[in-house]
């Protein structure tokens, strides 16, 4: 089997990332990923003189400073496919750092709503990087970033675990097959969300060193028949912790 390994593009060049379209130029080594745009517009206005360097289908990027050093912001939209897309192309474009600032429900008793969760690894049930890789390689973040997330999370005063998340491919559970998440809580998993095992596996690849911190909105066990209807993100208590993931993560991207 013939083995293909893509070289970063070196800073400066006049290359435009394909899907992205981000200006290889414009690309900080420092990447802070969100899914939703709107939040990619809320941490870029914490930078100094940021400027929106791209905007092409979910994924909208901005670039600018922070305490001095230079950071992009980009959001990457819902799900390991289309986020995935994304991750590749921050670290063909010459990504040395990459921190997911997202959200999460909780799947522990003691990890609720408000919380901060910063992900050692993820359970591979994104239904994208088994195209990747064998389901036997780990998605693991890197020690250093994950180290500097649990002090910068601490820091916000918020409750913050540090644990194992599951990346699962589906929001809805299937009225067919059910919800598998109970399992995976006695298994010792800690939150749900939708792209960290597409971020730790495609930058593990690329030899990019990531790690993602989650605001949890929610715990989808507490529903009796387990089918989001009760899902209600937007409250105050999520928004406190939404913005704690970004000054997380941005005073995290500074220090590396």
């Amino acid at each position: 089997m013939s083995k293909k390994v893509y070289t970063p593009i070196r800073q400066g060049h006049d290359e435009t990332l394909a899907l992205t379209q981000i200006p290889v130029a414009e690309l900080s080594d420092r990447v802070l990923v969100v899914g939703d745009p709107k939040r990619a517009e809320k941490a870029a206005g914490l930078l100094n003189d940021a400027m929106p360097i791209a905007k092409n289908r979910e994924y909208h990027s901005y670039s600018g400073t922070y305490n001095g050093k230079k950071v992009t912001v980009v959001s990457h939209g819902v799900g390991a496919a289309g986020a995935a897309c994304c991750f590749e192309e921050l670290c063909r474009g010459g990504a040395k750092f990459i921190v997911r600032a997202g959200t999460a429900g909780g799947v522990q008793p003691n990890v609720v709503d408000g919380d901060l969760l910063i992900a050692t690894g993820a359970v591979r049930c994104d239904g994208y990087s088994e195209l990747v890789v064998p389901m036997n390689y780990p998605a693991v973040s890197d020690l250093e970033v994950t180290s500097k997330l649990v002090e910068k999370a601490k820091d916000s005063g918020l409750t913050a675990h540090a644990g194992l998340v599951l990346t699962s491919a589906n929001f809805y559970p299937s009225p067919i097959l059910g919800n598998d998440q109970a399992m995976w809580r006695d298994a010792g998993v800690m939150g749900v969300e939708m792209e960290v095992a597409a971020l730790l596996i495609t930058a593990s690849i690329h030899r990019v060193r990531a790690g993602a911190v989650l605001a949890i909105d929610g715990n989808p066990l507490k529903d009796e028949d387990e089918t989001m209807t009760s899902y209600e993100p937007d409250r105050d208590i999520v928004a406190k912790a939404v913005e704690a993931t970004l000054e997380a993560s941005l005073n995290t991207l500074i220090s590396l």
